[in-house]
Protein backbone atom coordinates (compact mmCIF):
# COMPACT_ATOMS: atom_id res chain seq x y z
CA UNK A 1 0.00 0.00 0.00
CA UNK A 2 1.45 3.32 -0.84
CA UNK A 3 2.07 5.76 1.96
CA UNK A 4 1.23 9.43 1.75
CA UNK A 5 4.31 11.44 3.21
CA UNK A 6 3.51 13.02 6.34
CA UNK A 7 4.48 16.58 5.33
CA UNK A 8 2.06 16.37 2.00
CA UNK A 9 -0.92 15.51 4.51
CA UNK A 10 -0.25 18.18 6.70
CA UNK A 11 -0.13 20.78 3.89
CA UNK A 12 -3.08 19.20 2.30
CA UNK A 13 -5.03 19.87 5.38
CA UNK A 14 -3.38 23.31 5.47
CA UNK A 15 -4.29 23.83 1.97
CA UNK A 16 -8.01 22.66 2.61
CA UNK A 17 -8.30 25.41 5.59
CA UNK A 18 -6.38 27.96 4.09
CA UNK A 19 -8.93 27.54 0.77
CA UNK A 20 -12.56 28.27 3.55
CA UNK A 21 -10.73 31.14 5.31
CA UNK A 22 -9.84 33.16 1.89
CA UNK A 23 -13.43 31.99 0.55
CA UNK A 24 -14.63 33.78 4.07
CA UNK A 25 -12.58 36.65 3.80
CA UNK A 26 -13.18 37.26 0.00
CA UNK A 27 -16.96 36.97 1.42
CA UNK A 28 -16.65 39.28 3.94
CA UNK A 29 -14.51 41.94 1.83
CA UNK A 30 -11.43 41.57 3.78
CA UNK A 31 -7.54 41.47 2.30
CA UNK A 32 -5.68 39.93 4.26
CA UNK A 33 -1.67 40.20 4.06
CA UNK A 34 0.90 37.50 5.13
CA UNK A 35 4.05 39.68 6.03
CA UNK A 36 7.27 37.33 6.10
CA UNK A 37 11.03 37.85 6.95
CA UNK A 38 13.96 37.27 8.80
CA UNK A 39 14.09 38.07 12.69
CA UNK A 40 14.91 41.90 13.00
CA UNK A 41 13.92 42.76 9.65
CA UNK A 42 11.49 45.35 11.30
CA UNK A 43 7.79 43.50 10.59
CA UNK A 44 6.49 44.88 13.62
CA UNK A 45 8.04 48.30 13.53
CA UNK A 46 6.59 48.53 10.23
CA UNK A 47 3.20 47.45 11.97
CA UNK A 48 3.43 50.18 14.32
CA UNK A 49 4.02 52.33 11.55
CA UNK A 50 1.16 51.50 9.70
CA UNK A 51 -1.18 51.48 12.58
CA UNK A 52 -0.27 54.88 13.62
CA UNK A 53 -0.74 56.46 10.12
CA UNK A 54 -4.39 54.89 10.11
CA UNK A 55 -7.94 56.87 11.36
CA UNK A 56 -9.11 55.41 14.31
CA UNK A 57 -12.22 53.96 12.11
CA UNK A 58 -10.21 51.99 9.89
CA UNK A 59 -11.48 48.78 9.76
CA UNK A 60 -7.86 46.96 10.43
CA UNK A 61 -7.26 44.12 12.55
CA UNK A 62 -3.57 42.29 13.01
CA UNK A 63 -2.46 38.36 14.45
CA UNK A 64 1.31 38.48 14.82
CA UNK A 65 2.68 35.11 15.79
CA UNK A 66 6.16 34.33 17.38
CA UNK A 67 8.08 31.23 19.17
CA UNK A 68 7.40 32.60 22.76
CA UNK A 69 6.23 35.78 24.42
CA UNK A 70 3.39 38.76 23.63
CA UNK A 71 5.67 41.30 22.94
CA UNK A 72 4.62 42.16 19.43
CA UNK A 73 1.11 42.22 20.34
CA UNK A 74 1.48 44.67 23.30
CA UNK A 75 3.92 46.75 21.37
CA UNK A 76 0.87 46.74 18.46
CA UNK A 77 -2.31 47.18 20.59
CA UNK A 78 -1.10 51.09 21.91
CA UNK A 79 -2.78 51.70 18.29
CA UNK A 80 -6.39 50.65 19.58
CA UNK A 81 -6.88 48.53 16.88
CA UNK A 82 -7.71 44.66 17.99
CA UNK A 83 -4.51 42.62 17.81
CA UNK A 84 -3.57 38.96 19.24
CA UNK A 85 -0.49 37.13 19.55
CA UNK A 86 -0.74 33.77 18.42
CA UNK A 87 2.01 31.80 20.07
CA UNK A 88 3.57 28.75 18.23
CA UNK A 89 5.33 27.50 21.34
CA UNK A 90 8.52 26.48 19.12
CA UNK A 91 6.89 25.91 15.38
CA UNK A 92 8.59 28.13 13.14
CA UNK A 93 5.33 28.71 10.96
CA UNK A 94 1.73 30.07 11.29
CA UNK A 95 -0.46 27.52 10.39
CA UNK A 96 -3.91 28.20 8.51
CA UNK A 97 -5.73 26.32 11.56
CA UNK A 98 -3.77 28.83 13.86
CA UNK A 99 -5.60 31.24 11.81
CA UNK A 100 -8.79 29.66 11.84
CA UNK A 101 -8.85 29.38 15.78
CA UNK A 102 -7.94 33.04 16.74
CA UNK A 103 -10.18 34.53 14.39
CA UNK A 104 -13.06 32.94 16.10
CA UNK A 105 -13.03 35.55 18.91
CA UNK A 106 -13.55 38.34 16.20
CA UNK A 107 -16.60 39.59 14.53
CA UNK A 108 -15.17 39.57 10.99
CA UNK A 109 -17.55 41.91 10.20
CA UNK A 110 -15.96 44.80 11.49
CA UNK A 111 -12.72 43.83 9.50
CA UNK A 112 -11.98 45.26 6.01
CA UNK A 113 -7.59 44.38 6.48
CA UNK A 114 -6.31 41.61 8.06
CA UNK A 115 -2.46 42.10 8.55
CA UNK A 116 -0.58 38.42 9.59
CA UNK A 117 3.13 39.19 11.07
CA UNK A 118 4.36 36.22 10.68
CA UNK A 119 7.01 33.90 12.86
CA UNK A 120 10.54 35.29 11.68
CA UNK A 121 11.84 33.04 9.28
CA UNK A 122 12.39 32.62 5.42
CA UNK A 123 11.80 29.10 4.99
CA UNK A 124 9.07 27.38 7.10
CA UNK A 125 6.45 29.88 6.57
CA UNK A 126 6.49 30.39 2.93
CA UNK A 127 5.15 26.67 2.43
CA UNK A 128 1.95 27.56 4.45
CA UNK A 129 -1.13 29.41 2.80
CA UNK A 130 -3.21 31.09 5.44
CA UNK A 131 -5.52 32.38 3.48
CA UNK A 132 -4.09 35.48 2.10
CA UNK A 133 -4.56 37.29 -0.61
CA UNK A 134 -0.98 38.24 -1.30
CA UNK A 135 2.67 37.54 0.62
CA UNK A 136 4.76 40.37 1.60
CA UNK A 137 8.37 39.89 2.04
CA UNK A 138 10.92 42.28 4.01
CA UNK A 139 14.23 42.15 3.48
CA UNK A 140 16.74 44.49 5.85
CA UNK A 141 19.63 46.19 4.36
CA UNK A 142 21.54 44.63 7.47
CA UNK A 143 21.41 41.55 5.56
CA UNK A 144 22.64 40.00 2.63
CA UNK A 145 21.98 41.09 -0.87
CA UNK A 146 21.59 37.63 -2.34
CA UNK A 147 19.07 36.51 0.01
CA UNK A 148 17.07 36.59 -3.04
CA UNK A 149 19.32 34.02 -4.62
CA UNK A 150 19.23 32.10 -1.10
CA UNK A 151 15.78 31.75 -0.44
CA UNK A 152 14.36 32.03 -3.49
CA UNK A 153 10.82 30.28 -2.61
CA UNK A 154 9.14 33.36 -0.35
CA UNK A 155 10.79 35.74 -3.20
CA UNK A 156 8.81 33.45 -5.56
CA UNK A 157 5.30 33.59 -4.13
CA UNK A 158 5.64 37.19 -2.61
CA UNK A 159 3.49 39.58 -4.39
CA UNK A 160 5.75 42.56 -2.79
CA UNK A 161 9.49 43.25 -1.25
CA UNK A 162 10.05 45.83 1.03
CA UNK A 163 13.51 46.74 1.49
CA UNK A 164 13.53 47.87 4.95
CA UNK A 165 16.10 50.13 7.30
CA UNK A 166 17.58 51.98 4.24
CA UNK A 167 18.48 54.60 6.89
CA UNK A 168 21.42 52.11 7.17
CA UNK A 169 22.71 52.31 3.78
CA UNK A 170 26.07 54.22 4.63
CA UNK A 171 26.78 51.84 7.44
CA UNK A 172 26.40 48.66 6.08
CA UNK A 173 28.34 46.99 2.76
CA UNK A 174 24.71 46.13 1.05
CA UNK A 175 23.87 46.96 -2.54
CA UNK A 176 20.45 47.79 -2.72
CA UNK A 177 20.50 48.06 -6.59
CA UNK A 178 21.67 44.20 -6.03
CA UNK A 179 19.17 43.34 -3.92
CA UNK A 180 16.73 44.36 -6.58
CA UNK A 181 17.77 42.75 -9.67
CA UNK A 182 18.61 39.02 -7.56
CA UNK A 183 15.02 39.44 -6.38
CA UNK A 184 13.73 40.20 -10.11
CA UNK A 185 15.45 37.40 -10.93
CA UNK A 186 13.30 34.95 -9.23
CA UNK A 187 10.50 37.29 -9.71
CA UNK A 188 10.18 39.31 -12.51
CA UNK A 189 6.79 40.65 -11.27
CA UNK A 190 7.99 41.27 -7.84
CA UNK A 191 6.77 44.95 -6.30
CA UNK A 192 9.52 46.78 -4.63
CA UNK A 193 8.87 49.48 -1.56
CA UNK A 194 11.99 50.83 0.21
CA UNK A 195 11.86 52.41 3.54
CA UNK A 196 12.92 53.27 6.62
CA UNK A 197 10.15 52.90 9.31
CA UNK A 198 12.54 55.07 11.76
CA UNK A 199 12.94 58.11 9.78
CA UNK A 200 9.96 57.76 7.77
CA UNK A 201 11.81 57.66 4.44
CA UNK A 202 9.28 55.24 1.72
CA UNK A 203 6.45 54.89 4.02
CA UNK A 204 4.26 56.49 1.66
CA UNK A 205 5.09 54.41 -0.85
CA UNK A 206 4.02 51.47 1.19
CA UNK A 207 1.01 52.89 2.51
CA UNK A 208 -0.24 53.61 -1.28
CA UNK A 209 0.54 49.85 -2.15
CA UNK A 210 -1.13 49.15 0.58
CA UNK A 211 -4.04 51.26 -0.27
CA UNK A 212 -4.43 50.38 -3.74
CA UNK A 213 -4.28 46.79 -2.54
CA UNK A 214 -6.48 46.81 -0.25
CA UNK A 215 -9.30 48.73 -1.08
CA UNK A 216 -11.57 48.38 2.30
Amino acid sequence: MTQIPMERKVLGENDRIAAALREEFHRRGIFCLNLISSPGAGKTLLLEKTLEGFAPDRRVAVLTGDIQTDNDARRLARYGFPVQQITTAGACHLDARMIERHLANWDLSTIGLLLIENVGNLVCPTSYDLGEDAKVVILSVAEGDDKPLKYPGIFHRAELLVLSKIDLLPYVPFDIAAARDNARKVNPAIEIVELSSTTGAGLDAWRAWLDRRAVH
